[in-house]
């Protein structure tokens, strides 16, 4: 060691115990330590206060959560403002207030000070709120700093239950530079305490409401350094009602009213384009509403899945409109007699399974009897006419009939092919029929199927929902 570094660090501890063994002065007339006794402490702000320099600097550390300001699921920060109070021991500003007109505290400007290089280990951008530029100093060299953090810090979000989510964010408060043998730290208020003073101030602030405050000390080992740190476990809960009211009640909505269009009639078109208006409806819905939903790339919330799913069962709705609208019309058409099988599976076995209530047919009017042309009494050319069920009457004179044979024929014709027609009109209504009970009957049952599906889903994530608000 050189002679002049000698003799600086000799004139530092003569300094040192000069003002540890004499306390500052204060003239009569006068409230509180003069400046010229206190100029030499400002003349020292760039050394640390301790008279003993092996003893380490205590610093005790509280803070009060205000306002959570945002949470970002995307990026995974969590933005909070926080009321920071330090504490620390400053062993060159003592006094006697006896001496100095009964002062016990003053305010100095921590710029004239050294103050502990405190920081939050989680912090991921630069404090822009509003500086205190002094600090209370009492007669025993006692210093409080009150600050004002707005706090940006990393936190891993878990979104996965949102918007039942809860949160649980780390701050790790420190010194930056100093090791453990230059400063402690140490909470100043138990953490209960900081727990019931931030709750009343979150109690009605914003989205997040605050569940607790948990934390406890230890020793942060790098290389040969040591540092001591304190750990929070900030943990804050997402408040449900306006997400519950604006995606999950106006969905619900939505699918109740996908559930009742299966009672429109399934013969009618109608039904499938209502069925497709509902899903471009529900699709403009989730359009509008994506700006509420959180995204991040550690998963998908479970709000996002449901949102999918009733998607995906409103197209499966519409499929099922259209395989019925098929059976209902296409086959029909064709004129196709009902497959065996088909009335033994879907007929008997699926109506007998799903308890299918066939409706009430109307029963048709007896069927007259038809009169039946008698033309076996021709003779000489001429046709008689006549009903079957009646006594054959007495042949007309046969003079002349040989005329109105060709009429006759002509209405024997037209009489033949109204016939046919109608026997052919008769046949395609017994089609339309039996393929209209098909298709009710598989109507009901994939309506049943997709009740079971929606009932069954809903169940599952009401439940899941129910355990995470009881947990929380």
């Amino acid at each position: 060691m050189s002679p002049s570094q000698r003799s600086i660090i000799s004139g530092l501890l003569l300094m040192s115990v000069s003002l540890c063994c004499s306390k500052l002065s204060c003239k009569e007339g006068h409230s509180g330590p003069t400046h010229e006794s206190m100029q030499a402490v400002f003349d020292r702000e760039a050394f640390r206060p301790a008279v003993n320099l092996s003893n380490p600097t205590i610093t005790n550390i509280s803070f009060t959560l205000y306002a959570v300001l945002g949470v970002n699921e995307k990026t995974q920060i969590l933005t909070t403002f926080l009321w920071l109070r330090l504490y620390w021991q400053h062993e060159f500003l003592v006094w006697d207030p006896d001496e100095c007109d009964g002062v016990i505290k003053i305010s100095l400007p921590v710029k004239k000070l050294w103050s502990p290089d405190i920081i939050v280990y989680e912090f991921v951008d630069d404090d822009v709120s509003q500086a205190c530029p002094y600090v209370y100093v009492n007669h025993t060299g006692h210093i409080r700093w009150d600050r004002m953090l707005r706090l940006v810090s990393a936190c891993n979000l878990k979104i996965f239950s949102f918007p039942f989510d809860m949160q649980n964010c780390t701050f790790t408060f420190g010194s930056y530079m100093h090791t453990i043998m230059d400063v402690r730290v140490s909470p100043a208020l138990t953490f209960q305490e900081m727990s019931r003073n931030s709750k009343r101030y979150l109690e009605a602030s914003g989205e997040w409401e605050l569940v607790d405050i948990l934390g406890e000390t230890s020793i942060l080992k790098f290389g040969v350094d040591e540092w001591d740190i304190i750990t929070f476990w900030v943990v804050i809960k997402r408040r449900p009602v306006l997400y519950v009211v604006n995606l999950l009640i106006p969905s619900s909505f939505l699918m109740l009213i996908d559930i009742l269009s299966f009672y429109l009639p399934p013969h009618s078109v109608d039904r499938a384009s209502f069925k497709m208006t509902l899903i471009l409806g529900y699709t403009v819905f989730l359009l509008i509403m994506n700006d509420l939903l959180p995204s991040t790339a550690n998963g998908t919330p479970i709000i996002g899945i449901y949102f999918s799913v009733c998607l995906a069962l409103m197209v499966i709705s519409l499929l099922e409109t259209v395989i019925i609208t098929n059976v209902l019309h296409h086959n029909s058409m064709k004129y196709q007699e009902v497959p065996n099988w088909v009335r033994v599976v879907v007929l008997k076995h699926i109506a007998n399974l799903i308890c299918y209530r066939w409706p009430e047919e109307i029963k048709a009017p007896a069927e007259p009897q038809k009169d039946e042309l008698d033309i076996s009494n021709v003779d000489s050319g001429l046709w008689i006419i006549q009903p079957a069920s009646q006594t054959p009457a007495q042949d007309p004179p046969r003079s002349g009939g040989a005329a109105s044979l060709p009429e006759l024929q002509q209405i024997c014709q037209y009489l033949g092919d109204l016939r046919a027609h109608l026997t052919s009109k008769h046949k395609e209504s017994e089609l339309l029929d039996q393929w209209c009970h098909v298709g009710y009957v598989l109507d009901s049952l994939l309506f049943r199927i997709y009740l079971l599906l929606i009932s069954c889903y809903a169940l599952v994530i009401i439940s899941m929902w129910c355990v995470w608000i009881n947990q929380s």
